[in-house]
């Protein structure tokens, strides 16, 4: 049967054909009841359909997206194993250039900004010293003058920047170049790696720093919705090594986060293995209150749907809700996917769709892009009701419950009512440390401690905020909210309203759009008064590059035991991660940062207390000074222009100055500098023969035995490398100081350091020595070590590790290095009761096996202590989701399920992961 179809298109009196396979020709009514995203899926499956890889009487959906898109903080280790992969198989007499991505790949440079410039609110000399690394000179020059049409009843003046260096003022201006300047001095060697990736490997585009974040990039500028390549058009799709990829989901673009490691499988050709997954209708209804902005309607899905147990399904949204939702409203809810464990959170094309790429001047033929999805009925009318697919569950989300809302103080589900906020922090106050609380008592909740900064006295206290930062990527890129963040600072400044200069505010947009539109519609100088400069474009905040506090602020807070707080318009707050002495972080959408700002204190109800008191003694409330819906509507319909998406993408395209004159090598194999601390050759080839045999574990200790819900920001850290830990030892033997450490992030391309990296968190609640950190206890000799040096000291006697786990193990964001660590520290299989998704394919793309606790049985039932010794029998031909018997050194026994899902996962496990197998099937 064949499904090739051809689309007559015409277009300006010209006539074109363009050839697909159409899935109707299954002559399956059943087809025209599939959700979109499953429709999608199916598409792939039968152009894919090689009889090897998918075969037709497959039970398990193998789907091969069109391409991947790589950050640089996970796209550095693929790449580096890449080139690993070059060397190992040119050792066994294969060509290296046949190591390149099959699937297109995208990998944008947006990982490495570091905020070490910043606002402050003090005058003084300029800045001219000299540093490692620094250049000196930050002198002050004149502030340019602010957009016209702005009022002129308040006067924007310059204000200076500290230069961390040297603590003396740096010219507003400049902030963004210093940053830049500090981010390339860093990254240098990184940079020139990538430079030989773009030009040593085939069917790879590099994307420079300081351009775009990776999901801008990708909305602006790569998503396509309709592909086309060897003759024929399908629907666009993208697997990306960042879990918030889903934010593609938004403009009807099948997506979804995976891991480095499965991202590297399928760059060299390898299909996404899934098995059929359930897909639940969300059900949209009721409208969108005025004062509830992307962010509040992102956490209340979020919490709507986490509480509905959809973990591991797809969901797609319907209903007459839906088309009240802007494009950019639609790609912030699917942003948010991960925080309610869904793999996909899908939006059908629809006419806002189009009319988005319309508006984006995208190089979409528009034409093509709807005559092609109509034609195999993938274009959604919410006017036809018979469209309407059958899902597995439906659930209903009213549009009318939702109001203002923040989220935390460390988990992104845990949602409070602005109006609730003081009272509900307070409760955490009280409570026992966990989740929601931080047990302060009744008698200290009162303190406060005075402290000087640049001349004047504060008081800090429980509750106080110290890190704003405003950040327009992935939920809040919608530019309603980042334009009503800064009408709020103009109204603020208008009132008469400061911001306290101890507070470490920040603004990072996510491409040069943000701040293109910030600027022309005349808001961004009353942002940078309140102290929200632009400080770069990337990750920072959110992934723990937030410049230190000012040293006599981390003093007050240590001094009164203090519960700082961050507030933040990023996805991730996990205690500690900001900062380690800030410990409740909260997200909140772009004006609520502002107000949280302003106001100095999370500890208040914005709704009858004052933000401030203006010049003349006048209490002013936030009411005083949000910005209405209309007044926001009004300016994102007048700034938000095609021309600004055309000079972005002419922008991207020419590349940046430093980029171009970037020196690399010219060679197939990547000349590895044996003295570098950045990019080294990892031991995963290490032995590469043809044959492998799975082999039980025998007589293995548990390195380490944790609780509930370890994340993989505890497994493998990201933010700074803390002066103390093993890293650090690794960094000093190297001759480096800690000013040189850089991040765990920037890294990610050295095996050494993010080895010993793992486990390496603050937060890590080990039960084998009873207390909070990167320690644990190496049985043999009873000694409490660094996690690191005590799995060290176990593979020098050759004796294999596991891990002992409880429910939800290496949920958060994606990272490989939480599985390439544990596997290179000699950790054989993790015994949990339940396991995040995507980590546990990790563990399994690394070869470790993911072992669960039969259901009613965890550590505690089967009265493990954690000092046994564990041999797990594997048989020669496992099967998936097979149970295994477990045996302990003091006799006991008991079952767990080998949670291999599919004979691919089997496959990958028996050769010791993806990376070998791949490297094995390219072997004579």
């Amino acid at each position: 049967m064949t499904f090739i179809y051809q689309l007559s298109l015409s277009k300006s009196s010209i006539k074109s054909f363009r050839r697909y396979f159409n899935p109707q020709k299954l002559r399956d009514v059943r087809y025209e009841k599939l959700p979109f995203c499953m429709r999608v899926l199916l598409e792939s499956t039968i152009r894919k359909c090689d009889g090897f890889y998918i075969k037709t009487d497959d039970a398990e959906v193998a789907f091969s997206p069109a391409r991947v898109l790589l950050q640089d903080f996970t796209g550095i280790p693929a790449m580096v194993d890449l080139a690993a992969m070059r060397d190992a198989l040119a050792k066994q007499g294969v060509d290296p250039n046949l190591v390149n991505p099959r699937c297109p790949t995208d990998l944008i440079v947006d990982h490495s900004l570091q905020i070490d410039y910043s606002k402050c609110s003090s005058s003084g000399s300029h800045c001219s010293g000299q540093r490692p690394g620094h250049r000196g000179g930050c002198s002050k020059v004149s502030c340019s003058d602010a957009p016209s049409g702005r009022s002129a009843a308040v006067q924007i003046e310059n204000t200076p920047l500290l230069c961390p260096f040297h603590l003396q003022p740096v010219s507003e201006p400049e902030t963004m170049i210093r940053n830049q300047e500090m981010e390339l001095i860093r990254n240098k060697e990184r940079l020139q790696f990538f430079k030989w990736c773009s030009k040593a490997f085939k069917n790879i585009n590099v994307v420079p720093p300081d351009i775009n974040t990776v999901h801008q990039l990708n909305l602006e500028y790569l998503c396509q919705v309709v592909q086309e390549g060897e003759g024929f058009i399908y629907p666009d799709s993208v697997v990306g090594t960042d879990s918030h990829t889903t934010m593609i989901n938004g403009l009807g673009i099948l997506g979804w986060g995976v891991g480095g490691i499965e991202s590297e499988a399928v760059m060299l050709g390898q299909p996404v293995s899934l098995t059929l997954p359930q897909v639940v209708g969300c059900k949209i209804v009721g409208t969108i209150s005025p004062l509830a902005t992307s962010i509040d309607i992102v956490l209340g899905i979020t919490k709507h749907l986490r509480q509905a147990g959809i973990g591991g399904k797809f969901v797609e949204f319907f209903g007459p809700g839906v088309q009240q939702l802007s494009a950019p409203d639609r790609t912030t809810i699917a942003n948010m996917c991960p925080e309610y464990n869904a793999t996909v959170s899908f939006f059908p094309v629809d006419d806002i769709t189009l009319q988005h790429f319309k508006h984006t001047s995208t190089d979409h033929t528009l034409v093509v892009l709807e005559d092609y999805l109509k034609a195999i009925k993938l274009f959604r009318s919410y006017s036809d009701q018979s469209e309407e697919p059958q899902y597995s569950e439906v659930i209903e989300m009213n549009l009318s419950s939702i109001v203002p809302h923040v989220s935390g103080p460390k988990r992104p589900q845990d949602r409070v009512a602005v109006t609730c906020m003081k009272e509900d922090f307070i409760n955490c106050l009280n409570e026992k440390v966990g989740f929601k609380g931080f047990h302060i008592s009744k008698e200290k909740q009162a303190t406060q401690v005075p402290f000087l900064h640049e001349g004047a006295e504060y008081n800090l206290a429980h509750g106080s905020v110290v890190i704003a930062a405003v950040i327009s990527c992935t939920n809040n890129c919608n530019p309603s909210v980042m334009l009503a963040a800064g009408l709020l600072a103009k109204k603020a400044i208008e009132a008469g309203l400061k911001v306290k200069p101890y507070i470490r505010t920040s603004l990072v947009p996510g491409s040069g759009t943000v701040t293109h539109y910030l600027n022309t519609s005349g808001v961004l100088p009353y942002l940078r008064k309140l102290g929200f400069e632009v400080v770069g474009y990337g990750c920072a905040t959110c992934v723990g590059n937030t410049a230190p506090l000012p040293e006599s602020v981390v003093d007050a807070i240590k001094q009164g035991d203090l519960v700082a707080c961050g507030v933040l318009s990023g996805n991730r707050h996990l205690e500690g991660r900001l900062c380690d002495c800030v410990r409740a972080n909260y997200l909140a959408s772009p004006p609520l940062v502002v107000a949280y700002a302003i106001a100095g204190t999370v500890s208040i109800n914005l709704e009858t207390e004052p933000l401030g008191v203006n010049s003349e003694g006048k209490d002013v409330y936030l009411r005083d000074i949000w910005p209405s819906k209309e007044e926001v509507n009004h300016t994102e319909e007048n700034i938000v222009i095609d021309s600004m998406f055309k000079e972005l993408r002419s922008r991207m395209e020419k590349g940046s100055s430093f980029w171009n004159s970037l020196e690399s090598a010219e060679s197939a194999l990547f000349p590895w500098d044996p003295k570098s601390t950045y990019i080294r050759c990892p031991s995963f080839f290490n032995k590469l023969v043809k044959a492998c045999t799975p082999q039980s574990i025998e007589g293995a200790y548990p390195l380490l035995f944790l609780g509930d819900k370890v994340t993989t920001d505890h497994i493998s850290p990201a933010g700074s490398i803390a002066r103390v830990s093993a890293a650090a030892k690794y960094l000093q033997s190297k001759r480096l100081t800690p000013r040189e450490f850089n991040s765990y992030g920037a890294r990610r391309g050295n095996d050494a350091v993010m080895t010993r990296g793992t486990f390496a968190s603050i937060k890590l609640q080990n039960r084998l020595i009873g207390k909070t950190g990167p320690r644990t206890l190496h049985i043999p000799s009873g000694q409490t070590l660094d996690v690191f040096e005590a799995a060290e000291r176990y593979q020098r006697d050759g004796v294999p590790l596991i891990i002992l786990a409880g429910k939800e193990y290496g949920s958060g964001s994606s990272r490989d290095w939480a599985a390439k660590g544990p596997y290179l520290m000699g950790v054989r299989a993790v015994i949990a009761e339940s396991f995040e998704k995507i980590h546990r394919n990790h563990l399994v793309g690394m070869g470790i096996a993911p072992l669960q606790f039969l259901p009613g049985q965890n550590a505690d039932s089967l009265e493990l202590c954690g000092k046994e010794r564990f041999t797990i029998n594997i048989p020669q031909e496992l099967i998936p989701r097979q149970q295994l018997v477990v045996q302990t050194s003091t006799g006991k026994s008991f079952s767990v399920m080998a949670l291999f899902e599919n004979d691919m996962d089997v496959a990958f496990f028996r050769h010791g992961g993806i990376l070998k197998y791949v490297a094995r099937s390219l072997l004579p």
